[in-house]
């Protein structure tokens, strides 16, 4: 019976992350996210905990799903029928639990899914971070919360320049602060080793797609041959299970090319976090399409099934989007 609720549960959140985001006037919800990286840059959102799972829903006022305040719970109906029922939950920064700090929220590279090159974003020095992360230790309902420190990066003016600040940072946060560190940045010829020396515990290099030709479409100027090698020397540095590289669903790739490129990463002990694209209004031209929920649930089980296989646990994750698990299914805990 146990395992027929979490299935059903599981169904719902597909479902949720396949739409993107709800319906809600986004005046009751008090606290709201903007994420400043990734395909969802600049858009508002919030979290909601439901039955063991956390998403992360976008402000979508053209969306199927309804959702609305029944005392302390969020109720969502789609088309009249009540689907779900959870809490609110708060971000400490960018989501619960982590400090997750984009470094550069600028970028020289005009990856096609991503928006960040066209905003305006500001660039963090030391100072930043560490003023950002002593108000939440300051704040004594926050403090308690925090168990993980993660930093991620657009890349202001080379690939390299970027590594070496972040390596700057994190040996300054590693002195201060007892917490694990991830870091998600584009990889060079010596980033792992310089990440690691600095003091970072989790590494993420995204390899957005498998697909070779979406690749060049989607990713001018960048190396998919270069961040595999990475992916593979990380491994042998960092270790199993602390070396993480998303793949992009809805680029335009199928199925075959998702499930033969989880089987690389894992096989080479990586784990892949699979993000469903965002229809950015910045970036309508690409042709990119929100997964369906089949298909994301279909593909989360699929990665499971591999994981499973290799030995390897996206559980036991302690920095950025695996513990988290707002915008993705994620293998041990969603499914």
């Amino acid at each position: 019976m146990s395992g027929e609720v979490k299935d059903k549960s599981a169904e719902i959140k597909a479902l949720l992350i396949a739409e993107g985001g709800v319906d809600i006037d986004e005046r009751v919800l008090g606290r709201i996210t903007t994420p400043a990286s990734g395909p969802g840059a600049g858009l508002k959102s919030f979290f909601l905990r439901f039955k063991g799972h956390r998403v992360r829903l976008g402000i979508k006022h053209d969306s199927r799903l309804k959702a609305s305040l029944d005392g302390d719970e969020v109720v969502i109906h789609d088309q009249e029928k009540e689907i779900v029922r959870g809490y609110l939950e708060d971000a400490i920064a960018h989501c619960p639990g982590q400090v997750f700090i984009t470094v550069s929220e600028v970028c020289i590279f005009n990856c096609q899914y991503c928006p960040v090159p066209l905003l305006e974003g500001s660039v963090k020095d030391l100072s930043d971070v560490e003023t950002k992360i002593s108000r939440i230790l300051d704040d004594p309902k926050l403090a308690d919360k925090l168990k993980a420190i993660s930093l991620t990066s657009g890349v202001e003016k080379s690939a390299q320049h970027e590594a070496e600040r972040i390596a700057v940072i994190v040996h300054a946060l590693r002195e201060k602060y007892d917490l694990p560190i991830g870091v998600s940045v584009y990889p060079t010829q010596n980033s792992t080793k310089l990440l690691k020396e600095a003091g970072v515990d989790e590494i993420k290099y995204n390899v957005e797609t498998m697909d070779r030709q979406l690749f060049i479409k989607m990713c001018p100027g960048l190396s998919l041959d270069l961040i595999l090698e990475a992916l593979k020397d990380a491994v042998s540095v960092f270790g199993r299970n602390k070396v993480f590289s998303n793949i992009l669903v809805g680029l335009g790739e199928d199925d075959s090319s998702i499930i033969s490129g989880m089987h690389e990463l894992i096989e080479m002990g990586v784990i892949p976090i699979l993000r469903a694209v965002v229809e950015h209004p910045l970036r309508v031209e690409t042709g990119m399409r929100r997964p369906s929920a089949e298909r994301l649930l279909r593909l989360a089980r699929k990665e499971r099934e591999l994981l499973d296989e290799f030995g390897l646990r996206a559980d036991i994750a302690e920095t950025m989007c695996a513990p988290c698990t707002g915008c993705d299914l994620i293998p041990h805990r969603d499914v």
